[in-house]
């Protein structure tokens, strides 16, 4: 990881509870951005929502032919959301979209800090927040201050997430989700129901009735429960060394070999091979599987931790793209394609 990637984790991506994360939260890197307990609003406002986009106009210059002039065109349709000089991180100022004229702002103190506010209590407190992206990208977690265990003994916190976008990347979105203890990978509610999710394009700018604190709370509370039963069932449902290997050749399947000038079989049968390997070493001798070995929970986790742990990266640096995950809510439809997966091989067994 570079160091700039560092420093901006440790100034905008802030977590908290890290007393009650058990020892794996801390591959979510960082110096000066832990705290033990909730995370005050106060600091997720000072550090980082301080500042507001701005909207700028949509303008070119091009020489007329035949002359030494310019010519000045500003085009009346389209605008620019502007993140303004030195706003966040000293950056520059920067153009982080282009969008028509109906594309409506949704600042970060409005959408996020102050919607969250209105379900914070002693039930629901902030346990994440942070910018990514440059500041293109922001989000807001609310989890539940005590980690609730299943009694198949795993441990994990469930959260309602707000996360936005100024650079056309995201809706507003509400939805919810889990961050198992032991490994902090976040997985859904259950199989078969997607997670929670209310969502506000950026043509809108009514905050109405985005999300209430009753039905905040019964979203959170109602997730821990169908997530525990889900635990339940996959931990009770037994999976053989011959399904295991039937589901990774289901979910990682080996390609044709191509013969090489090397002698090998193509670098896509090797990329396949290595997640094989590598999902089996999660899988059989990982303490983050630990018991669950030989059941579908233990399935679930092996692939959910290669995704968080193992997966190449382009682009962005793992850390990054982890929370981008989490601030997007695809863990959702990764842990579903696993489960796809799974049940397919164990009903033809």
């Amino acid at each position: 990881m570079s160091q700039e990637t560092q420093e901006w984790l440790s100034n905008f991506c802030l977590i908290g509870f890290t007393e009650k994360r058990g020892s794996a939260w801390h591959y979510r890197k960082g110096d000066n951005n832990h705290f033990p307990l909730a995370i005050p609003l106060e600091v997720v406002r000072e550090r980082l929502f301080n500042w507001q986009p701005l909207e700028g106009t949509v303008a070119t210059e091009y020489e007329v032919p035949g002359t030494d002039l310019t010519q000045a065109l500003v085009d009346p349709d389209r605008k620019t959301v502007v993140r303004p000089r030195g706003a966040v991180d000293d950056l520059p100022a920067a153009i982080l979209g282009v969008f028509s004229q109906d594309y409506r702002i949704h600042d970060y103190n409005d959408w996020l800090v102050r919607n969250v506010e209105t379900i914070l209590d002693d039930d629901l407190q902030v346990g994440s927040a942070g910018l990514l992206r440059g500041g293109a990208q922001a989000w807001v977690q609310a989890e539940v201050p005590e980690t609730v265990v299943t009694p198949d003994g795993v441990a994990f916190r469930p959260f309602l997430s707000a996360a936005t976008s100024l650079d056309g990347s995201m809706a507003t979105t509400y939805f919810d989700g889990n961050q198992v203890v032991v490994c902090d990978n976040t997985l859904g509610a259950a199989r078969g129901r997607a997670t929670h999710t209310i969502k506000r394009r950026h043509t809108s700018g009514s905050l109405d009735n985005v999300l209430g604190v009753r039905e905040a709370l019964g979203i959170v509370h109602q997730n821990a429960q169908t997530f525990t039963d889900e635990v339940s069932r996959l931990v009770g449902t037994p999976v053989s060394d011959a399904q295991w290997d039937a589901f990774l050749d289901a979910h990682s399947p080996l390609p044709p070999p191509i013969k090489t000038k090397s002698g090998g079989p193509g670098r896509g049968w090797t990329i396949a091979e290595r997640k094989r390997n590598e999902l089996a070493a999660l899988y059989y001798n990982d303490d983050r599987i630990g018991e669950f070995t030989g059941t579908a929970w233990g399935v679930l986790q092996a692939a959910n931790t290669w995704d968080n742990h193992y997966r190449l990266t382009r682009g962005v640096d793992r850390p990054q793209r982890n929370a981008e995950r989490t601030v997007t809510g695809s863990f959702a439809k990764d842990d579903a394609e696993v489960l796809d997966h799974l049940e397919a091989v164990l009903a033809a067994s």
